[in-house]
């Protein structure tokens, strides 16, 4: 047998080990990274993919576990607040960018991916500010291993800090970028984060389209700003979840089925960290998302002891 099949099926085995209950989101990022570093992704066009795919389904399900009007009152409770947040991030890390003298577009979707939601956020900014596929590749690749990090460190750094379920799921959704991980290291810390943390980072998504049209109007590209439409998938099945009661034990069902799906999606974005994207990074650009994430994190944490953020 030739080292790319056995390579292609230990990858099988190992997504598929990913799919028992006993598997954390943390073990199974883990397992992605090392088996990608270490042998190579054998099916990287398809992991690409199918971890986009597989991750908008788990946010959609993950839906059915959240109450509609705690979406409701968490946006309204926070809009000015996240406003404010959103527009700092975005200034400071502009700022950060000329600092460091990395590339204009590059360091724009570092700052957008970083105030709003990782990877969705680049997404859509990159059309509207013609970002080039460079800039594209060097700020998810940017941001993708901060999330990596943060998945692993966040969970443990919440129990020696003290953190209650509800202030480790605001800490997770304001200063981990994407929403993949934010959700994983809320259900490693618990299911009360869960529910904070997802429902909080996705009602600061919806920020994407305004943003994304501010960009739009300022270089002339408003008619390309997109949306992330999963996040309405996951507000209609937090709608669904709320008052079809009769059903819960189906909701329930799709709610565990997300949970354990978005594991199996986590090792699949573990894969993608390859030899390939740490070399893209470069350091200016890893620089100013280190010190910008760094920023974000010690002033969320600032903000939830002193009461300003629950």
């Amino acid at each position: 047998m030739s080292r790319e099949r056995t390579l292609q099926i230990v990858f099988i085995i190992a997504f598929l080990l990913t799919a028992l209950p006993f598997f954390s989101s943390a073990y199974a990022l883990i397992l992605g990274i090392v088996l990608s570093l270490t042998l190579g992704n054998p099916f990287p066009a398809l992991t690409a993919k199918y971890s986009k795919q597989l991750l908008k389904l788990s946010v959609i399900g993950l839906g059915f576990g959240v109450n509609f009007m705690e979406v409701i009152q968490t946006g309204k409770s926070s809009i000015g607040l996240t406003f404010v947040s959103i527009t700092l991030t975005i200034l400071i890390g502009t700022a950060l960018g000329k600092l460091f003298r990395v590339r204009d577009k590059t360091s724009s979707l570092i700052s957008f991916g970083t105030a709003i939601c990782g990877g969705s956020a680049i997404a859509a900014m990159a059309p509207v500010i013609q970002a080039d596929d460079n800039d594209i590749a060097v700020s998810l690749a940017t941001v993708f291993t901060l999330n990596a990090i943060a998945l692993l460190i966040f969970p443990p750094l919440g129990q020696a800090l003290g953190l209650s379920q509800h202030q480790f799921g605001v800490f997770s959704a304001l200063a981990i970028h994407d929403t993949s991980s934010v959700v994983g290291a809320a259900a490693t810390f618990g299911a009360g984060a869960l529910a904070v943390g997802t429902t909080v980072k996705l009602t600061r998504a919806l920020w994407i389209a305004p943003f994304s049209l501010a960009a739009g109007f300022r270089s002339g590209n408003a008619g390309k700003a997109t949306f992330p439409l999963f996040i309405l998938g996951f507000i209609a099945a937090a709608v669904i979840n709320s008052y079809l009661t009769q059903f819960n034990p189906v909701w329930h069902g799709l709610y565990k089925g997300a949970k354990q799906m978005l594991i199996m999606t986590l090792f699949l974005i573990g894969t993608g960290l390859s030899k390939k994207v740490l070399a893209e990074v470069g350091l200016k650009p890893m620089l100013q998302g280190v010190v910008l994430w760094l920023l974000v994190s010690t002033s969320t944490l600032l903000a939830i002891f002193t009461g300003i953020l629950g």
